[in-house]
């Protein structure tokens, strides 16, 4: 799949900016995932394509209704919880995603829609 970059509006770029700043580091690539409703999650999953490098530092923002973050271990199966409030900034870096899965599960609570955004730096590819 070939993504072809826009540019960054005015917003996004103040957001990205600001991102950056807390995480002490550069992002050059935007993901939005867009939640409808309770009804619509991400599954576990570690953010580590070859693409982010060995180390990679997400930022990832929320907007909108709160919902919950699980963190679990992949060898221990701890796990953790997180409740992601509009505004809030999560921001996973150094070996997380080597040892951690994450998702955002479904919930059978009415809620309604979220934004997030996820900032991520990405490799130039050979």
């Amino acid at each position: 799949v070939t993504h072809h970059a826009i540019a960054w509006t005015p917003l996004l770029e103040q957001i990205r900016r600001d991102c950056e700043s807390i995480a002490n580091c550069s992002f050059n690539s935007l993901l939005l995932n867009y939640y409808r409703s309770g009804q619509d999650s991400m599954g576990y999953h570690a953010d580590d394509e070859k693409e982010l490098g060995v180390n990679p530092i997400i930022a990832s923002v929320s907007f909108g209704v709160t919902r919950t973050f699980h963190l679990k271990h992949k060898e221990s199966r701890k796990r953790l919880t997180l409740e992601l409030t509009h505004g809030s900034v999560l921001v996973m870096g150094g070996t997380c995603q080597h040892h951690w899965i994450h998702s955002v599960p479904k919930t059978k609570a009415v809620v309604g829609e979220r934004i997030n955004l996820t900032f991520r730096k990405m490799l130039r590819s050979s």
